[in-house]
């Protein structure tokens, strides 16, 4: 075996449905209109190279690492061009761009090439674009490339002190953006807890409300680069931050803390009371009906923490609270949940499936040899994902393993996640944006 897990000593009984998001031809924000990752299209090339089945390559200004955002014709995208941070809005079934926007300046790259300002994605709803840059740059314009608003949330909400630069992307839902701004001074004897998690007007950028985020962690682990989620199963909605040692569930309406599971910091020693200073969470968590699956970092544990009654308070170590832990983590990539499976790839490029109620392990399999810091997608019976040497691999769905098709782009580095749209596989490399189709 290559974890351990422990399951609850009782298990409680959950409605839990495997039901795929209703058929959207947009891709509105990261990891889809509701956030899983999943795409309902049908007949996505599993095949392709630079040049076979490319509909149309558009040169990018400089690197990035955002997933681009699709809504009818229009596919918007970040991207640095020296030192400044820019919106592209393209015709997506031509690839022409419609216009750029300079939104900022002031890009720096994170180290050794693995990520510059232009990390978080953009979210659109047909109307408007939102836009965040590491810097902390938020900004909206209209779908003409007109600015709406623009603020800095450092002024806004206090200085950003991370060292890598504030990559969470922003989850729009409804009628506002919710942001997760966790970090603190590096300092080691620098007790200073800024977490904040924002509630924002979209059509304003007026702050509907701002909850502070308090935990007792040190140095680097207090810095968080994941994104928050919406949680919905059509009984319960809900945000949920991952930062510091803890994941926390919040009132859409108030930000009020709901839930809290801590204990997360350290290599399998959760609830032991052992830190890791250097701990920072990058991978965020996923969600399904019934649960919410929350990764960590450096060899520190997965857990499955499922929505019931007993999810309330602070519900670290409480019996009842999860489903199993297993003793393994992605550290960059975020889980994908797809027909009663979770599938977790790691950075070497390894993909692990578990049982998602049972934690019981699948496979755990080496893909391509590489770094991979995209998250996978799931579609038409298949998960799609890229390593950063450009290599993208297309894995059947299910629980027999096996890989159906092994594609390069050309040595281009991806650290963007690959999305579907308009029945189009989209893929942003560092050099470029493609258009796949059969």
């Amino acid at each position: 075996m290559i974890h351990r897990k422990y399951l609850l000593a009782t298990v409680t009984a959950l409605a839990c449905q495997f039901s795929v998001p209703a058929h959207s031809d947009n891709w509105p924000q990261w990891r889809g209109a509701d956030g899983r990752g999943i795409s309902t299209e049908k007949s996505i090339p599993k095949v392709w190279s630079k040049s076979k089945n490319v509909a149309w390559r558009t040169p990018m200004p400089g690197q990035g690492g955002a997933t681009p955002a699709v809504w009818g014709e229009n596919i918007f995208v970040t991207s640095s061009r020296g030192s400044d941070l820019m919106l592209l809005c393209l015709n997506s079934a031509s690839g022409k761009v419609l216009w750029e926007q300079k939104v900022a300046s002031g890009n720096k790259d994170a180290r050794a090439g693995e990520g510059n300002s232009a990390s978080p994605s953009p979210s659109t709803d047909g109307k408007h674009v939102w836009v965040f840059f590491s810097t902390g740059i938020l900004a909206c314009y209209d779908v003409d490339g007109a600015e709406v608003w623009k603020f800095d949330v450092g002024e806004r909400y206090g200085k950003l002190d991370i060292q890598f630069g504030m990559t969470s992307t922003p989850v729009l839902d409804g009628e506002a953006l919710y942001l997760q701004l966790i970090h603190g001074a590096m300092r080691r004897d620098d007790l200073t807890r800024t977490g904040k998690v924002i509630k924002i007007d979209k059509e304003t950028g007026e702050t509907i409300w701002e909850h502070d985020r308090e935990t007792d962690v040190i140095f680097e682990c207090k810095h968080s680069y994941a994104s928050p989620l919406i949680y919905d199963d059509g009984n319960q909605k809900f945000l949920v931050v991952h930062g510091a040692d803890c994941t926390t569930g919040h009132s859409l309406d108030t930000g009020k803390e709901l839930w809290r599971f801590g204990g997360l910091n350290g290599p399998t020693n959760i609830n032991r009371g052992i830190m890791d200073p250097t701990f920072r969470f990058v991978a965020s968590p996923a969600a399904t009906n019934g649960y919410i699956i929350v990764p960590t970092a450096k060899r520190g544990p997965t857990v499955a923490v499922p929505v019931n009654s007993k999810l309330k308070g602070d519900v670290t170590g409480k019996s009842g609270t999860t489903q199993w832990i297993m003793e393994n983590t992605p550290d960059v990539s975020i889980p994908l949940i797809f027909g009663g499976l979770v599938y977790l790839l790691h950075k070497d490029g390894k993909l692990q499936c578990v049982d998602l109620q049972s934690g019981e392990e699948v496979y755990y399999e080496r893909t391509h040899t590489t770094q991979h810091r995209c998250s996978p997608l799931y579609v038409d019976g298949h998960i799609y994902f890229c390593g950063k040497d450009g290599v993208c691999t297309v894995v059947k769905a299910g629980k027999d393993f096996e890989i159906v098709a092994t594609n390069e782009m050309g040595g281009e580095p991806i650290t963007a996640s690959p999305i579907v749209a308009n029945g189009t596989l989209y893929i942003r490399t560092y050099d470029a944006l493609y258009a796949i189709k059969n």
